[in-house]
């Protein structure tokens, strides 16, 4: 079973204090990348792998989904999606992403934000999604960094002159690497780029556009503390369709 440490209480609040908790997908600086690899919403039937609070299925109601289904494994982030979801047709469900059982050719759109790292068994939760999706039907998700993922202690390296690097050590070594972010112990699995993008070629998906996400000039003018994501990509975003 995929770890949950978002119904940690300690994890749980520490995340809701998060910008992108409190301002939702304008509050996140990778949304304007990640919007522009979504197709019209109009009349799709889309399902979101780690709805969190339900943003993104809010958003794709607001632009015409026809069904929206919003997939979590943390009872806490579900609880919450429901209470700040008025639209009748967004259901959201709780769901193990490791033993995913969604019906075959049901959606045109699966979307997922910052969950896929959590996951061990990504090949087969890949096959799952290409065979629920439509002809034709579209993936897309952003994903921690196999970069930011690798170092097995991460953090940035300051010398004596003030610069900053990203260690990128161990990086051929996939597997899981331990954190502590917001909470000790949170697990992810780190897999280099090209074994990321042979999974979904794998699985039978046509890779159409791979964003290594950095901010853009204009949003560090306005953000200055995201000066330093230029340095090294903390989010891989990807579109791919069936």
């Amino acid at each position: 079973m995929t770890q949950n440490i978002y119904d940690d209480p300690g994890f749980f609040q520490g995340y809701s204090q998060l910008g992108r908790s409190i301002g939702g997908l304008a509050a996140a600086p990778e949304w304007p990348a990640l919007q522009a690899l979504l197709p019209p919403m109009a009349n799709l039937l889309v399902v979101d792998l780690g709805c969190g609070y339900g943003w993104f299925c809010r958003w794709a109601s607001e632009q015409g989904a026809q069904r929206v289904l919003g997939l979590d494994v943390s009872q806490k982030m579900l609880e919450r999606a429901r209470t700040t979801t008025s639209a009748g047709n967004i259901g959201y469900r709780h769901a193990d992403l490791e033993h995913l059982n969604l019906p075959a050719d049901s959606f045109d759109l699966a979307y997922s934000s910052l969950a896929l790292h959590y996951i061990k068994d990504l090949p087969g939760l890949f096959a799952h999604l290409h065979a629920a999706l439509r002809p034709g039907g579209r993936f897309v998700f952003s994903i921690e960094h196999p970069i930011f993922m690798a170092p097995r202690n991460p953090g940035w390296i300051i010398d004596a002159q003030g610069r900053k690097s990203w260690p990128v050590d161990s990086y051929q070594h996939e597997g899981e690497r331990v954190t502590h972010w917001l909470a000790d112990g949170v697990i992810k699995q780190h897999r280099t780029l090209g074994t990321l993008l042979n999974l979904l070629i794998a699985a039978g998906f046509q890779i159409t556009h791979v964003n290594e996400w950095g901010p853009t000039a204009e949003q560090v003018e306005a953000q200055p503390a995201l000066a330093e994501e230029r340095e090294r990509p903390m989010m891989l975003l990807v579109a791919v369709e069936r």
